[in-house]
């Protein structure tokens, strides 16, 4: 795998964001994408440790999603917040972090993440549909950390 800085170009990095944005048309959960290089701790901690460093439990249905990867050591973590954990069954993101693992071994990261927020979006809408006084509560960019 390529290492965080190149793990998706300045273009791709604009085709997800958009991808976000047209996903959270369908619905009125707020999906984000954060990519390290490496971790020391266990994916699902450290994604939740970013979850809460990010703001995400911030928002009005506590209803936001963290796609979450770490390049170097090739790890995926999908985790949702409160709201959604509430409402959604056991094992609700296994496909999705297999669906983002097989693109990223072929080499296609920014298509898995589009895929994956694609698929993210329509699983939440029947959960979370959109609200007529929706609002953009959390970035759509793709953020990165130094690790």
């Amino acid at each position: 795998m390529p290492s965080v800085a190149d793990f998706l170009t300045d273009g791709e990095r604009r085709v997800v964001a958009d991808a976000i944005s047209q996903a959270e048309k369908v619905t009125s959960g707020e999906i984000r994408i954060h990519i390290d290089e490496h971790i020391e701790e266990d994916v699902l901690d450290h994604a939740a440790y970013l979850f809460q460093e990010l703001g995400m439990q911030h928002t009005r249905e506590r209803n936001g999603i963290l796609i979450y990867v770490c390049v170097a050591d090739r790890l995926v973590a999908v985790i949702g917040d409160k709201g959604i954990n509430e409402r959604v069954p056991e094992g609700f993101w296994n496909g999705t972090v297999e669906v983002l693992k097989s693109h990223f071994v072929a080499g296609r990261p920014a298509e898995g993440l589009c895929e994956v927020v694609r698929m993210v979006g329509e699983r939440l809408s029947a959960f979370f549909p959109p609200r007529t006084d929706d609002r953009n509560e959390l970035s759509n960019e793709v953020t990165f950390g130094s690790r």
